[in-house]
């Protein structure tokens, strides 16, 4: 009776589950996860048995016409879920068919029930999580009295974020077309209308390479939005003015505006609500597709403050689409993102411009973590890290006080921190040197000190020298790292973010510091040395002019 009622009460969870569509409240234990997952699995087909274990079989069976397969279906296909190594089946809880089908990342196989399930209940259990957990408002709307939020709709991709960015873009560039092209079939005969391109995509800078390529191997143009500095913090953002200036002149040849809300200090979110009512006011009263507003959204999810910065930006102006990594957010292996939009037909497009079959990877990753974490501990990563955000911000102070810096003051981006390094490396004059040789030098000198972080087993920190140049596909950005061209100061930086324990916390400050005081200690007798190397060359140069 016992055995019975355990059994019971797993299958009352799984039908909850299915029921409610819902993350549990509580996280499942591993053995129930597991259970599930070979459930759904064996809705598959070919999935009994491996191919190396079939071979065996068919090797030892003795002739005859039926062979001896023992199972019930048979696939004379050229992917048919066939799996050789059973440590590879096993690692895939035996799901080998993929998700999605040609076209379409989201439509179920015939085939492949159980990915299929799978891949639906992972979408409403993510989404479920952002609305109940990171506070994205996931109501769908009436038009104009009601909009939608953020996470209205969704859908997933087996890519990462930059790679998810230009399958997003490539699917608002058909939608646009198809927009485009059906407002010219209505105009009347004897007018004329131009054809937008729809190719430029107006990116506000931000000094991360994936989103500019990303742009790129869309097909598209991309115009680089200049940032401002703020004068009254160390912040770097939006230039709002910038971009008006930027729509007026590029007008309906503009495919996108991409923002972003997850960046490194002193680089602070995008004003993706004054943005998003920019585009909106723009795009009023113009036929055809309009203007779209994609933003990058990476790991901003285990932020409150830019999570109801997209709630505001939904509300008051237009938002296309939400791209969002699952890795940096859920905690789980590299190779997944979350796409949100309040329009449903934006998610259809993207789902259906994905090519092929996806890899169902990613997704069982996702499934496993969000079952195992449940409501209850993903909130709790998350109010963790905005309990160590205080933490982290004081020490941070701290380590800057002891080596005469400061923090970067930056307070709207509550996941990157900032310490400046003005005094890390100080030159001796040198007269038959220039001002430029002396720069390249003082930058070489604290690049050093971020190579010294990572071999002392710190990962993570950016050490960013002033006025870096770096060209990315034929475009120079100067200032490289600080995402502005003329920011004043060396600095580096750290985050705290989601998943990061206080143990953690406490040890990398312990070694920020001890590395700190090591790579001073080491410049002092490396400048001793080179002091000594001048006063012995001066009093041999001395002596010889004496003969």
């Amino acid at each position: 009776s016992v055995g019975l009622s355990n059994l019971l009460s797993s299958n009352s969870q799984t039908k909850a589950l299915f029921h409610h569509k819902r993350l549990p409240d509580h996280g499942w234990t591993d053995v129930q996860i597991q259970r599930l997952l070979f459930e759904l699995s064996v809705l598959d087909t070919n999935c009994e048995e491996t191919v190396k274990y079939q071979l065996r079989s068919s090797s030892s069976a003795s002739s005859g016409s039926n062979g001896g397969f023992p199972h019930r279906w048979t696939g004379a296909g050229e992917r048919e879920g066939r799996i050789y190594s059973p440590l590879v089946s096993q690692r895939h809880s035996g799901f080998g068919h993929g998700i999605g089908r040609s076209g379409d990342v989201m439509e179920a196989q015939p085939k492949a029930v159980g990915s299929s399930a799978l891949l639906r209940l992972t979408l409403r259990l993510t989404l479920d999580a952002v609305r109940r957990g990171a506070g994205l408002n996931g109501n769908v709307g009436k038009g104009n009295r009601q909009p939608s939020g953020p996470a209205s709709f969704g859908t997933l991709l087996p890519v990462c974020t930059g790679m998810s960015m230009a399958l997003v873009l490539s699917g608002l560039r058909d939608r646009a077309r198809k927009m485009d092209d059906a407002i010219l079939e209505n105009t009347g005969d004897g007018i004329t209308c131009s054809i937008p391109t729809r190719n430029i995509v107006l990116w506000s800078r931000i000094d991360q390479k994936s989103c500019y390529k990303a742009i790129l191997s869309a097909g598209l143009e991309c115009i680089v939005l200049p940032t401002k500095a703020h004068p009254d913090t160390d912040e770097v953002s939006t230039d709002l003015q910038a971009l008006k200036e930027a729509l007026d002149q590029y007008g309906n040849n503009i495919l996108a505006v991409l923002t972003t809300t997850s960046c490194f200090c002193p680089r602070v979110p995008d004003e993706v609500d004054a943005v998003a009512k920019m585009i909106q006011t723009w795009n009023s009263g113009k036929g055809g597709a309009g203007i779209s507003h994609v933003i990058n959204h990476a790991y901003g999810l285990q932020c409150q403050a830019t999570n109801k910065l997209l709630n505001r930006a939904c509300t008051i102006g237009r938002v296309d689409a939400i791209i969002c990594s699952t890795d940096k957010n859920f905690l789980v292996p590299v190779g997944g993102a979350l796409i949100m939009s309040p329009n449903s037909k934006v998610i259809e497009t993207i789902s259906k411009n994905y090519p092929g079959r996806a890899s169902a990877s990613p997704m069982i990753d996702l499934f496993i973590t969000l079952l195992s974490m449940g409501l209850d501990g993903y909130k709790g990563i998350l109010n963790e890290r905005k309990r160590l955000t205080r933490q982290f911000r004081q020490r941070l102070e701290s380590v800057a006080n002891v080596f005469g810096e400061r923090p970067l003051n930056c307070p709207r981006n509550t996941i990157s921190f900032g310490i400046t390094l003005d005094k890390l490396v100080v030159l001796d004059d040198e007269h038959d040197e220039s001002e430029n040789l002396q720069q390249k030098e003082r930058n070489k000198q604290i690049t050093k000190f971020g190579s010294m972080l990572f071999t002392r087993c710190i990962s993570g920190t950016r050490v960013v020298p002033p006025n870096e140049t770096k060209t990315i596909s034929g475009h120079t950005f100067v200032g490289f790292g600080s995402s502005h061209e003329g920011y004043p100061r060396a600095y580096m930086t750290a985050a705290c973010a989601v998943g990061m324990g206080e143990a953690e916390l406490n040890e990398f400050f312990v070694r920020l510091e001890k590395s700190w005081k090591d790579y001073c200690s080491k410049r002092e007798k490396e400048r001793k040395k080179k002091n000594k190397d001048n006063v012995d060359k001066g009093m041999s140069d001395l002596a010889i002019s004496n003969k």
